[in-house]
């Protein structure tokens, strides 16, 4: 029944009829962390909440159809969705990735490179990727579009490519959400988010998510995931469930909002670049005067300063201070992310109030 039902229907039925006791429209909150086997050699399903809850159960139905999955597994964070997604290939695994990407995944990366349990290599645009995606890779890693320069890349192509060359894909699909991108379809092997974002939308939650069709990487996937516990709580998934309902509508309202945006940016003289794929709601662009960032940051009354994104409420980043500020200066001004750049994740907001409150503090 769920592959016949549109996104749309899908999100606003998110975890309904999910209670057969009573038949409560709202999922349940499952808080118990064991289960009563009915006899002995006998299982309700359920066992132990780390391996199975009915709550975050619900959340992963909803999820894994949202995004043509097969599966999805909920974990207790995005940076643990991750780590989870890499955790089912081999030490020394080489990894190809798009060199712009969010700072915790540049860190781990990072991290895990020093202590050899990953080798990496970054590629700048697609056709350099193209170039370096030999028969050595064993996984290609997206980000797209980019954070925070927001440059798309061509799943469906790269991952022909790499599948040609015996590669996995992992995309992080955390900007464009299945509203607007489904990786899976494209013939990505493996699809994450960072759910505390857009998916959940209400910056209340710390959620990750991965996603994949493959029967054999799921299986190594949940088996990795049960292990070492980084699972989403009860509550976080009663929570992420609630915010996916309005998800298709918070995305096109930030999708509207930071159009009319970026038409305001694009005119400014105290801006000279602005970096927007065309949808979505988050806008890098580069103002004029670097020296004036914190008197910018400090105007704002409408915009909130703050990392994240994603939320209905509009914040605008730092990325040198705040979200990429792990990732080496001269690493990050090799590839465009100078530190005249500010981010912007636009909400829901009337955007003649985003707009008026941005022309105030640019010309300060």
């Amino acid at each position: 029944m769920s592959e016949e039902l549109k996104i749309d229907t899908l999100l606003a039925h998110a975890g309904i009829k999910t209670d057969v006791t009573t038949g409560a429209l709202t999922t349940p909150l499952h808080f118990s962390t064991t289960y009563q086997h009915p006899e002995f050699g006998q299982s309700t399903g359920y066992d132990y909440t780390r391996t199975k809850n009915p709550t975050r159960v619900a959340a992963e139905a909803t999820l894994a159809a949202i995004e043509g999955a097969d599966y999805a597994l909920a974990t207790s964070s995005g940076m643990s969705a991750i780590v989870l997604a890499f955790s089912v290939f081999p030490l020394s695994s080489k990894v190809l990735a798009v060199r712009d990407l969010y700072g915790g995944s540049f860190r781990w990366f990072n991290q895990v490179e020093q202590e050899g349990r990953l080798h990496f290599t970054y590629a700048n645009t697609e056709e350099e990727l193209v170039q370096l995606l030999t028969e050595e890779i064993d996984v290609v890693y997206i980000e797209t579009p980019t954070n925070p320069l927001m440059v798309e890349f061509d799943i469906a192509r790269l991952a022909q490519l790499a599948h040609e060359k015996g590669a996995k894909v992992i995309v992080d699909n955390t900007f464009y959400t299945p509203i607007y991108q489904r990786p899976l379809e494209d013939g990505a092997d493996v699809v994450l988010h960072s759910a505390t974002k857009y998916l959940a939308g209400h910056n209340d939650v710390l959620v990750g998510v991965v996603m994949t069709s493959d029967s054999d990487l799921y299986e190594q996937l949940f088996y990795n995931l049960n292990t070492t516990g980084a699972v989403l709580s009860p509550f976080d998934s009663y929570l992420l469930l609630r915010g996916l309902k309005t998800l298709s509508l918070r995305m096109k309202r930030s999708t509207e909002n930071a159009q009319k945006v970026v038409a305001f940016l694009e005119k400014s003289p105290q801006v000279k670049e602005v970096l927007y794929p065309g949808k979505g709601g988050m806008i890098s662009f580069k103002v004029a005067d670097e020296s004036k960032i914190p008197a910018i940051l400090n105007h704002l009354q409408v915009f909130t300063f703050a990392e994240s994104l994603g939320g209905v409420e509009s914040l605008i980043t730092y990325p040198t201070t705040q979200t990429h500020a792990d990732i080496p200066a001269d690493v990050r001004h090799s590839y465009g992310l100078t530190d005249d750049l500010l981010r912007l994740s636009i909400g829901i907001e009337d955007s003649e109030d985003l707009i008026a409150d941005l022309e105030a503090a640019l010309e300060v």
